[in-house]
């Protein structure tokens, strides 16, 4: 047996941002300004860490890798969204909505992996200084980004089968401006109990061990930070973690806003606002997070636009 969809859904409609027509010039300037700065950011931080050789290093080396998921993260619901909103159409095919889940939930589940393999990174620069080196090999660093890749793709295969099991009623309206999990469910016409609590399961499962590997880290990092005597050092191996800290807080936060409002029975505009936090804010601020933070990060990025500004 296949997974087939028995109502051979051709479309859907995407509700979410449709319905005030006065306001959509100004929400179309807000996001696309919103997606150029998220677009624009996170490529200077990948082009500073290429470019510089002081920042050729693990933790940076995974910093530009989160950079590009989030840039590919951004890149599955926005343009969509702004087409929609210039076109004022609401329809996205069956297919594409396939695959903007399916590329949605793989950068999600990308950003979370490259954030614990950023926390076990500065677990070994602060726990093991001597070994920092040794450990952290760029063999080790490319096998962590790999097996990252890996993970996620998995993850996201195994969701998207779960919809493409679903048989789809004729109500074909996702209240919400993209294609979202909870969203599909809430539009079966099938038994979706023993999907859910797959879903449920993989979440818990991808959430609570990603949330546990880095309050584990950052559990020996402070006991670390508490055995330093100098109040300086005690900043300095403090200040390697703000950013991360920072990034990882928003990330978590907002996803878990995103995900309790979306499974709320009644969709509302805060599981809008919540869902734009997730999947725009976050991304866009990130590049501000470490730029902000991290003077290495600082300084290489004016040098790199001085550079750049000077050749012209």
């Amino acid at each position: 047996m296949k997974p087939v969809n028995d109502t051979q859904i051709s479309e859907f409609l995407l509700l979410r941002f449709s319905e005030e027509a006065e306001l959509q010039p100004l929400l179309l300037g807000l996001l696309l300004s919103m997606y150029l700065i998220t677009m624009f950011g996170n490529l200077l931080i990948i082009l500073a860490v290429k470019s510089d050789c002081h920042l050729q290093m693990p933790m940076y080396f995974f910093l530009s890798h989160l950079s590009f998921s989030d840039i590919c993260f951004t890149s599955t619901t926005i343009p969509k969204m702004l087409v929609n909103i210039q076109s004022q159409s609401k329809v996205i095919t069956y297919k594409g909505c396939i695959t903007q889940a399916y590329f949605f939930i793989l950068f999600a589940a990308l950003d979370n992996f490259l954030l614990i393999v950023m926390a076990y990174d500065r677990f070994v620069a602060i726990c093991h200084p001597l070994l920092y080196t040794i450990i952290m090999n760029p063999q080790l660093c490319g096998l962590l980004v790999l097996i990252s890749w890996i993970i996620s793709a998995l993850y996201s295969l195994i969701q998207s089968l779960i919809m493409l099991w679903l048989s789809f009623c004729t109500n074909v309206e996702i209240s919400h401006f993209f294609c979202e999990l909870n969203q599909m469910f809430k539009l079966a016409c099938s038994d979706t109990f023993l999907y859910n609590m797959v879903i449920y399961f993989e979440a818990i499962l991808l959430g609570g061990g990603s949330l546990f590997g880095i309050f584990y880290s950052y559990s020996k990092i402070v006991s670390s930070i508490h055995t330093i005597s100098s109040a300086q050092g005690k900043h300095k191996a403090f200040s390697t973690c703000a950013s991360h800290l920072s990034v990882v807080s928003l990330f978590y936060c907002t996803a878990l806003g995103m995900y309790l409002s979306s499974a709320a029975p009644q969709s509302s505009h805060s599981s809008t606002i919540a869902s734009v936090m997730y999947s725009v804010v976050t991304p866009m601020l990130n590049p501000f997070i470490y730029s902000l933070r991290s003077k290495d990060i600082n300084k290489s990025l004016t040098t790199f636009i001085v550079m750049k500004t000077t050749k012209r």
